[in-house]
C-alpha cells in the first residue's frame, strides 16, 4: 500500500535526491525493490543489451522493427536528454507525467524499507524498478532493455529476458569495469545467462571472453560482423543485410552498419527463443523509419529565428512511431544546420568524425563550428584526438563549454586541452546556451554539438520544439530551504 502520493515535480525531486548516492554497482537493492513490487519483471521477456557503444542504436532499431510488426514493446533508452520519462517508452512514446509520478510514489515507499537492510537504492535502481513496474502494468508484449553500466552488477541485470546482446567492447568506465578490454568484456558478457540466446558484434580478445561465457552457460551465440555498406546519404545509410538484401537505415553514420546487423541478429534470436517474430517487411519498415534523438540528429534552424523560439525545423526529431519525419534530398536554401551527437568516448568520437566527413558533401557550405563539452571523468584526450582527426573539422571554429551538474571539465580547461592536442585555438564559453548563441550568430556552415549527451540534451531543448520530449521542469533546491 502506498502511503505517499507524489506530484510529478516531487517525484523528480525524490529521484534527483538519490543522485547523491552516486553509482553503486550491485543487484541486492534492485532485487529487493522488485520483490517488494511482486516481481513485475517476471511478466515479460525480451532482450537485454550491453556494450560500450551502439546499445541505444540497437535498441532503437529493434524497437522500431518490433513496433512495425505490431508488437507492444517496452524500451529503455538512456541516458535521457531532457526528461526522465525518456527512459520509459512503449512503442517510442514516453510514459506520461501522471503515471510516472504514481509509479515513483510506490517505488519510493518500498525504497525506504529496502534501505534499512540493503542501503539506500540509487537513482538508477529506482528508475529500473519504475520502468519494470510500468511495463508490467501496461501489459507489453516484450521489452528491449539497455544496460546502464557494465552488465554483471548493473540494476537491469536483475531481469533476464531470454536474449542477451553485447554490441561491442572498448575501453570506457575503466574506473569501475576494469583497465583492460578483457576485464570490461567479462563484466558485459555476464548478462548471458543459462538458457539465453546470445548475439554479439564484438571482436578480438573481447569476443574470446564472450565466447567463453556462452560456452560456460550453454547459451547459443551468434557473432555478427557489420553489414556490407552500400551507400551513405544525408539522412541515413544503405546496407546489404542477409536475406533482406539492400536495406535503408534511417540512422546516420557508417558505424550503423554494425548496429543494424546486431539488431537483425537479435530479432532472429527473439524468434528462436519463441518471444517474437518480425517478418522481413516489418524489419525493412522499422529500419528505415527508426529515430534516435541526439545521436547524429540533424536539426535545421531557419534564418532569422532565435534559438528556443519553437520555430526551428527539426530534421530527424522524434515523430510518433510509424509516421514519417520530413526528408529532403538537399538542404534548405537558408538557415543553419545543427548536428547533435553525444560522442562521449573515443570510439564514439571516432565514429562521429568519420560520419562528418561522409556527410560533408551534403551539408551547407561555410566554415563549420564545433561546440564541445566532455565530462572530466571521461577520456578527454582520446575524444579530442578523434574529433581533431575529422577533415570537416580541420579548420572549424571550436567553442568549449560545460553543462550544469559539476561533472564536466571546465570550459577554459577544455579549450586549453584542445589547443594543446589539436594544435588549433578554441574559445571558452561557460554556459551551453551562450555557446549555442555564439555559434549561430556567426557564419553559414554546420554547427556540430558533441562530446556529452548532457550538452546535446541542453542544446536540443533549446533548438527543438518536440511535443513528445518536453523538458522536465527545474527541481527546487530543497536543501537550501530552512
Amino acid at each position: 500500500m502506498t502511503s505517499t502520493r507524489l506530484s510529478y515535480l516531487e517525484a523528480l525531486a525524490a529521484l534527483e535526491s538519490r543522485g547523491r548516492f552516486g553509482i553503486r554497482l550491485g543487484l541486492a537493492r534492485t532485487r529487493a525493490l522488485l520483490a517488494g513490487l511482486d516481481h513485475p519483471e517476471r511478466s515479460f521477456r525480451g532482450a537485454l543489451i550491453a556494450g560500450t557503444n551502439g546499445k541505444g542504436s540497437v535498441l532503437a532499431l529493434m524497437g522500431s522493427a518490433l513496433a512495425a510488426a505490431g508488437y507492444k514493446v517496452g524500451e529503455t533508452p538512456k541516458p535521457h536528454l531532457v526528461t526522465y520519462r525518456e527512459r520509459l517508452q512503449i512503442n517510442g512514446r514516453p510514459v506520461d507525467p501522471e503515471t510516472f509520478a504514481r509509479l515513483a510514489s510506490r517505488v519510493v515507499d518500498i525504497a525506504d524499507r529496502v534501505a534499512r537492510r540493503h542501503g539506500d537504492p540509487t537513482e538508477f535502481e529506482l528508475l529500473t524498478a519504475i520502468t519494470f513496474l510500468w511495463f508490467a502494468e501496461a501489459g507489453i508484449d516484450l521489452a528491449v532493455v539497455e544496460v546502464g553500466l557494465g552488465g554483471r552488477l548493473d540494476a537491469t541485470h536483475a531481469w533476464d529476458g531470454g536474449v542477451a546482446v553485447v554490441t561491442n567492447v572498448t575501453l570506457d568506465h575503466t574506473d569501475r569495469l576494469g583497465a583492460t578490454v578483457e576485464a570490461i568484456a567479462h563484466e558485459k558478457a555476464a548478462i548471458i545467462m543459462r538458457g539465453d540466446r546470445a548475439v554479439t558484434g564484438a571482436w578480438g580478445s573481447a569476443l574470446d571472453v564472450i565466447e567463453r561465457r556462452s560456452r560456460r552457460v550453454a547459451a547459443p551465440l551468434v557473432v555478427t560482423p557489420p553489414a556490407p555498406l552500400r551507400a551513405v546519404g544525408r539522412d541515413g545509410i544503405e546496407v546489404e543485410l542477409g536475406r533482406l538484401g539492400r536495406v535503408r537505415v534511417g540512422l546516420r553514420g557508417r558505424h550503423q552498419a554494425a548496429n543494424v546487423a546486431v539488431a537483425d541478429a537479435a530479432l532472429d534470436a527473439l524468434e528462436s527463443a519463441g518471444i517474437a517474430r518480425v517478418p522481413d517487411e516489418a524489419r525493412r519498415t522499422g529500419y528505415e523509419t527508426v529515430r534516435w534523438p541526439g545521436r547524429l540528429e540533424l536539426v535545421e534552424v531557419p534564418a532569422g529565428v532565435a534559438p528556443g523560439s519553437g520555430a526551428s525545423s527539426p530534421r530527424g526529431a522524434t515523430p510518433p512511431r510509424g509516421s514519417a519525419s520530413p526528408r529532403s534530398a538537399a538542404p534548405a536554401a537558408a538557415g543553419r544546420e545543427v548536428l547533435l551527437d553525444g560522442a562521449h568516448n573515443p570510439a564514439g568520437a571516432a565514429s562521429l568524425a568519420e560520419a562528418l566527413d561522409d556527410m560533408a558533401r551534403f551539408l551547407r557550405l561555410g566554415r563549420p563550428t564545433l561546440i564541445l563539452a566532455i565530462m572530466a571523468d571521461k577520456d578527454v584526450d582520446g575524444v579530442i584526438r578523434a574529433l581533431a582527426g575529422s577533415t570537416l573539422l580541420r579548420d572549424a571554429r571550436v567553442i568549449c563549454t560545460a553543462p550544469a551538474g559539476g561533472r564536466a571539465l571546465a570550459a577554459d580547461l577544455l579549450a586549453a586541452r584542445w589547443a594543446s592536442l589539436a594544435g588549433r585555438a578554441a574559445e571558452a564559453v561557460a554556459e551551453p546556451a551562450a555557446a549555442l548563441d555564439a555559434a549561430l550568430e556567426e557564419g553559414t556552415g554546420p554547427v556540430v554539438v558533441a562530446g556529452s549527451l548532457y550538452l546535446v540534451g541542453a542544446a536540443r531543448a533549446i533548438l527543438v520544439s518536440d511535443p513528445i520530449l518536453q523538458p522536465d521542469p527545474p527541481v527546487p533546491d530543497t536543501e537550501a530551504t530552512p
